[in-house]
Parts: structure tokens; C-alpha cells; sequence
């Protein structure tokens, strides 16, 4: 198996975690292979993921695949560093927080919280059925954040208990937020105890299609990931996304600043006129 194809079969297994990290990838494949096949290929491999498509049209603006890519990395690289900067600033001593299934980005805001020398303790659920939930608690443990792991159905338990939440995303769109199936049931529980949610973002999870009608699609992935063997009759639902509600959502957290939804969406048109031409 060649390089560009090992990259896709980690991105399709689920092997390559997290938005920004499956995009950074679909970079570096890029520089192995850019003919309209390989293209077609990468953004067909995660359906769900506006960054890959966002950041596959920027490297192809560039006069040079090679020069496309290195101001994506560029561009993620500072980026973290802005979210991690304005996230940390909610994040005071002594707080409990919430989070669901595995995102880099809150895990660097946590680290940089972590930096600057605040206290706290982090709850996260497992997340099934993939458990990245799993990936979380281990990266917390080994930067030394005290850190609890509940399973999915005790959330409500977790929540109660928490001071605020943060959430990683797939996809916003101009209705909806996009993140890991279970997503907005807990959002929905952090509403009726008052914990605030936070979902922290790349601009670049923004998706220009659905300005136009085009449906954001929710991947639906196989049914052995959740009973390899279920009896006869038994059906199966695997989403691995749902759509998060923006009205249980305290404020988008991105590199472009602290903003509302709408106001997200109107700075993201504002810096990268180039995203929303078709």
C-alpha cells in the first residue's frame, strides 16, 4: 500500500482523530497525489468535515500544491494557539468541566489553562461506540489535568456536577452546529443545570455549501463498530454525528475572536470572502 492510499485508509478507520488532524493529513497526501481522482478521493473519506474540503480548496488556490499546504499547516498552527489562548480565559481555579468525545483543539485549551497555572478537573464520557472519549482521558492523565471518565448514559450525573462544558465540532452551518452523536443531549442536560457550553472551532469548520441549500450530510457508520453479530431482526443505527441546536450554545470559540453563531458566521465571510464563492 502507497503512502497516499495508507493516509486515506486512517482517515476512513477513524485511525487519524479530529478535524484539524484529518485535514493536516488530506494535506500531506496531497503532496503524494493531487490529480482530480486523488482530489474526489480525500474529500469523500469524511462527508461530515467541512475543514477537509475548506482546506483542500485552499491548497489548490495556491500557485504550487507544495505552497498550499505549508499555509495550511501555517494556518492551523497559529490558529490553535489563538483558540487556546481565548478559551483558557473561561477556565477558572477550582472548576469542574464537561467534555464529550475527543477534541484536540479543547484539549489544548485545557493544556494552555494547565500553563498558565490554574487548577481544575475535567469529566468526559466514553463516547461509543468507538470510545474516544478514551483518547481524552489518557491525554489528560499523562499532562497531569485530574481527570474523570463516566460512561455515556451517566452524562446527566457529570453535568450536574460540572461548572462549565466545552464541546469540539464537526461543522457549523447557518442553522445548526455539528458534533459527535449524544452531542446535543448533553448540551439539552448542561441547559437545565446552567453549565455553560462552549464549542471551540476552527473558522475553517464553517461550511460555505449550506449557504446555498446543499444539506450538511450525517455519516452513518457501520453497524459492527456497535454488535458484530446481532440477532436476526435486530436493526441498527450507527450516526456518528447529530445537529446541536446553536440556542444551547453559550458563544463559538474560534481563532477569529468569541461570537454568537450569526456573528460567527458574519466574520468568517468577512476574513475568507474566498470560502463562500462556489
Amino acid at each position: 500500500m502507497n503512502r497516499f492510499d495508507k493516509i486515506c485508509k486512517d482517515i476512513k478507520e477513524v485511525k487519524i482523530q479530529g478535524a484539524r488532524n484529518v485535514a493536516m493529513a488530506a494535506a500531506k497526501a496531497l503532496l503524494i497525489k493531487h490529480d482530480k481522482k486523488a482530489v474526489r478521493k480525500l474529500i469523500n473519506l469524511r462527508p461530515t468535515e467541512p475543514t477537509l474540503r475548506n482546506t483542500i480548496k485552499f491548497i489548490l488556490a495556491k500557485p504550487t500544491i507544495k505552497e498550499g499546504v505549508g499555509f495550511v499547516l501555517e494556518h492551523f498552527k497559529e490558529s490553535q494557539k489563538k483558540i487556546s489562548k481565548y478559551g483558557s480565559r473561561f477556565i477558572k481555579n477550582g472548576m469542574t468541566i464537561y467534555t464529550h468525545c475527543h477534541s484536540s483543539t479543547v484539549i489544548n485549551i485545557f493544556l494552555e489553562a494547565k500553563r498558565q497555572g490554574k487548577k481544575f478537573e475535567v469529566y468526559c464520557t466514553e463516547t461509543r461506540p468507538l470510545y474516544q472519549g478514551r483518547i481524552t482521558a489518557s491525554q489528560l492523565s499523562k499532562a497531569r489535568i485530574p481527570v474523570t471518565m463516566f460512561v455515556d448514559s451517566a452524562a446527566r450525573i457529570a453535568l450536574k456536577k460540572a461548572d462549565i462544558s466545552f464541546y469540539g465540532t464537526d461543522a457549523i452551518t447557518p442553522t445548526k452546529i455539528y458534533n459527535k452523536i449524544g452531542s446535543e443531549l448533553f448540551a439539552i442536560i448542561a441547559k437545565k443545570y446552567d453549565v455553560p457550553l462552549y464549542v471551540a472551532t476552527d473558522s475553517w469548520k464553517f461550511d460555505p455549501e449550506t449557504i446555498y441549500g446543499i444539506e450538511e450530510k450525517i455519516e452513518k457508520r457501520s453497524i459492527k463498530e456497535v454488535w458484530s453479530n446481532p440477532p436476526k431482526g435486530v436493526k441498527i443505527s450507527n450516526m456518528a454525528f447529530e445537529k446541536i441546536d446553536p440556542a444551547l450554545v453559550t458563544a463559538i470559540i474560534s481563532e477569529l475572536g468569541v461570537f454568537m453563531k450569526k456573528s460567527f458566521i458574519s466574520e468568517v465571510r468577512r476574513v475568507y470572502p474566498f470560502m463562500f464563492k462556489k
